[in-house]
């Protein structure tokens, strides 16, 4: 017999995943992921006899129940779940992936609609991250149609507007978890940062790339990314990470001068694949670094000025603008606040069935 689970299949941000009521899935984390690989079709390079879409951006999982946190509406977990490997790792955030947790959350009757929009506060389980999110609910009910716009999403719809309340140091504990704003990693001077997403942050130059080659170009270059792997598998323990070899952690952003009047050009890797535009948080973490003097992302930004800066992150298929809140001195500012706008859509609502799932000791638990 096989089993059937609730499931709505949503677009978020740039972003496609499975959403789930905790209360349908297993508690027990490894039954839980057995079911969610089952669900997805892992392992499998076209994860063909399941729901995930053969890429790491359409094969994400978000695990949604009311919150007993004081202060917070809806909790949320998220699973990257692996395409080709029996792997589930729920290490990061998905800033993307959240977008579409309030309307989902609406949709299941977690929490109630008011008119004309509703502000929800989310905190994702993976971090403890915390986040205050709007969405446009005339009549009480989730609007998905709009005119807001963002590169690496066809179309338009209505925006969703998230803040991220205390962002820094969510995974890793520390904004710059070494201390440093540069330390150096196999001759390269590297930024090691969360502000959201573990993100190492280098010059595209200092590996001898402009930064605007085509994401296919990149994917294909195999000099490249062994070398930036073996950085990043350095820099995993400097990070409070441990062995990152099995997680999808840190993340690597390589950054150019802007080339389309924006204020950073960057190529970001996912970790093993380039990604089309760029995730939320690892846009936010990189705008952040641009904030710090001294770092590779200040070296090549053409930075505004103010308390309140509104950076546009170039990426292969458009562009992404992160507001930030800037306090300090302009030696050392404290970036406060960070804000940005994405948008979702319902794709389908149903049941999803498994077929048998694997035995859990088969599977790496990338969090567990």
């Amino acid at each position: 017999m096989l089993r059937g689970v609730r499931c709505m299949m949503m677009r978020g941000g740039t972003s496609k995943g499975a959403y789930f009521l905790a209360e349908d899935l297993p508690a027990e984390p490894a039954a839980r992921d057995a079911l969610l690989l089952s669900l997805m079709g892992s392992p499998d390079p076209r994860q063909v006899d399941g729901l995930g879409g053969a890429h790491p951006l359409t094969s994400k999982v978000a695990i949604v129940s009311r919150s007993v946190e004081p202060g917070c509406d809806i909790d949320f977990l998220f699973a990257q779940v692996g395409v080709d490997k029996p792997m589930v790792d729920t290490t990061p955030n998905c800033g993307n992936i959240l977008a579409g947790v309030v309307p989902f959350a609406i949709e299941r009757g977690l929490i109630p609609a008011c008119h004309p929009e509703t502000r929800v506060k989310v905190r994702t389980l993976n971090t403890g991250t915390i986040a205050e999110i709007l969405v446009e609910t005339p009549g009480g009910v989730v609007n998905y149609l709009g005119e807001a716009r963002i590169d690496g999403a066809p179309g338009t719809a209505a925006p969703i507007a998230i803040d991220f309340l205390d962002a820094e140091g969510s995974v890793c504990g520390k904004l710059l978890p070494t201390g440093n704003v540069v330390d150096i990693i196999r001759g390269v001077p590297c930024t090691l940062i969360d502000n959201g997403m573990p993100v190492i942050v280098m010059r595209a130059a200092d590996l001898g790339r402009t930064g605007q080659e085509p994401r296919d170009q990149l994917d294909k270059d195999a000099e490249l990314k062994a070398r930036i792997e073996a950085i990043r598998l350095e820099a995993g323990p400097l990070m409070n990470l441990g062995d990152v070899s099995g997680k999808v952690v840190p993340k690597i952003a390589l950054v150019a001068p802007p080339v389309a009047g924006g204020h950073i050009l960057t190529r970001s890797f996912i970790p093993h694949e380039c990604h089309a535009s760029i995730g939320v948080f690892a846009a936010v973490t990189v705008a952040t670094a641009a904030v710090l003097p001294g770092s590779p992302a200040a070296a090549v930004a053409r930075m505004p000025s103010g308390r309140i800066r509104t950076l546009s992150v170039e990426h292969p298929t458009g562009e992404f603008s992160v507001r930030l809140e800037v306090d300090g001195t302009e030696a050392a500012p404290v970036v406060t606040r960070a804000g940005l706008l994405r948008t979702a859509r319902k794709l389908f609502d149903g049941i999803a069935f498994a077929r048998q799932p694997a035995e859990a000791g088969t599977i790496h638990h990338a969090a567990e």
